[in-house]
């Protein structure tokens, strides 16, 4: 006979436990099933050891401003405090704190692979168990490894291998410029790693604004950081110390280790979704309550609406709502954040101008540059670079999009997000006291440029 619950959820990253914790809390008897670590992603190997590792590079970053500005200084970059802090946040990559929390909230937490065999019943290990409400689904994604010649016979990083990182490596080749690729190569390249990168695109960042990407292919050149934009990996051999990666235009570049940082990926064949009638494609197509079929919900990564902590948080909140029968909102997308911590930051919400052209708007774009970018030269490597472009919608003249670099972007974002949120009119906007000096006045200088 298989255990009865009132809710089964499978995946516990961040998404999966907000639904435990407002279930139980409401006094459902829940299930939690996790194959890894409690906790996903987020707090082991991304979000809060990699801003540990962004925190101490800024610091290594700040101390060398001191040159030119208030003196001088000699910075002495040392990993083993930041490798000593990464261990200390994650717990050593134990999870048994955060299993501790749910459990005494009432859940039960299990560790293994899960696999669905109908509505309301899964299988754990050969133990069966069943739920009188339904199933969560939040099983995230995995890091994605290109098809490469030679590159998994070279023994890729990934960000879960660069943050576990015990010494760090004399040269590191990235692939990808993405916000993985570059926060880790920043950080790595500040503590004294000869750090290249290598990215298909045109510009770095490419799924954000192109002029932010050329902003922050700047700050790159600044760092000492070899970008190389416009290509890609051909190959990867196995060389002596290292790895050596051939480009598109022959180019080979050796390095010590080879971090991949190109995306992640959604397994759902082992998890056997085709059992409740969902397609195992590359996401679980929900509905506005996360809905993905009978008596099952999907919430984070898995449903393609962002792999961001904050999407799948604020989806656990709607789905677990939605199981209690509580009133709530239905999910709404419009104004997603998304914040890159390099330094200067970047930080977008809603869509990009192309995006916004090929959905068919009339679009409106107004830009305004730092100081520093427009004269063309940095004040210190990332100090007070950037740039902040608005996307409108001209035909009811509201915000759909806009993204800002600069320091603490990813404060700034904040204002733009409820901008396009609350669909604020433009002449609200242009109308409002921007505090001065802040970068938060980009956005009025961007207004006054739109056209």
């Amino acid at each position: 006979m298989a255990e009865v619950f009132d809710l089964v959820v499978v995946g516990m990253g961040v998404g999966g436990e907000e639904v435990v914790t407002r279930a139980a809390g409401a006094g459902m008897k829940v299930l939690a099933v996790e194959r890894k670590l409690v906790g996903g992603e987020c707090p082991y190997w991304a979000c809060i050891p990699s801003k540990v590792m962004v925190r101490a590079s800024i610091a290594l970053a700040e101390g060398a401003r001191v040159n030119g500005l208030a003196g001088s200084s000699t910075m002495s970059p040392d990993w083993s405090p930041l490798a000593d802090r990464v261990r200390e946040v994650t717990a050593d990559w134990d999870d048994a704190a955060a299993v501790k929390r749910h459990e005494d909230a009432g859940a039960r937490v299990l560790h293994g692979t899960a696999r669905l065999l109908g509505p309301r019943e899964i299988d754990v290990d050969g133990e069966r168990f069943s739920a009188r409400r339904g199933v969560v689904l939040a099983t995230g994604t995995e890091p994605a490894i290109p098809p490469v010649e030679g590159l998994e016979d070279a023994g890729p990083w990934t960000n879960r291998e660069a943050i576990e990182a015990a010494e760090r490596p004399e040269s590191m080749v990235v692939l990808g410029a993405g916000p993985v690729g570059l926060e880790l190569g920043m950080a790595f390249a500040r503590f004294g790693t000869r750090v290249s990168i290598i990215e298909p695109d045109e510009e770095a960042l490419p799924s954000e604004e192109p002029e932010n990407g050329k902003a922050m292919g700047a700050v790159l050149e600044a760092e000492g950081i070899s970008l190389y934009t416009g290509t890609a990996a051909e190959s990867v051999k196995r060389s002596d110390g290292g790895v050596a990666v051939e480009i598109s235009d022959g180019t080979i570049i050796a390095a010590e280790r080879l971090l991949v940082a190109t995306g992640r990926k959604t397994d759902l064949g082992p998890l056997g979704v085709e059992a409740v009638g969902i397609d195992p494609g590359d996401a679980i197509e929900v509905d506005g309550h996360l809905r993905a079929g009978e008596a099952t919900w999907a919430v984070g990564d898995i449903t393609g609406k962002g792999n961001f902590t904050h999407v799948a948080v604020y989806q656990g909140r709607i789905a677990a709502a939605d199981i209690l029968e509580q009133e709530h909102m239905a999910a709404d997308y419009s104004a997603v954040p998304r914040v890159t911590f390099t330094d200067p930051e970047v930080a977008s919400v809603g869509m990009t101008e192309a995006q916004a052209r090929a959905v068919g708007l009339q679009v409106k774009t107004g830009i305004a540059e730092t100081a520093a970018t427009a004269r063309g030269h940095i004040h210190g490597p990332g100090a007070e670079h950037g740039v902040t472009k608005l996307v409108v919608d001209a035909d009811r003249n509201v915000l759909v999009g806009a993204s800002a670099m600069g320091p603490m972007a990813g404060e700034t974002i904040s204002t733009l997000t409820l901008a396009i949120r609350g669909a604020v009119p433009l002449s609200i906007l242009s109308d409002l006291i921007y505090a001065y000096p802040t970068f938060t006045r980009g956005i009025d200088d961007a207004l006054s440029d739109l056209s």
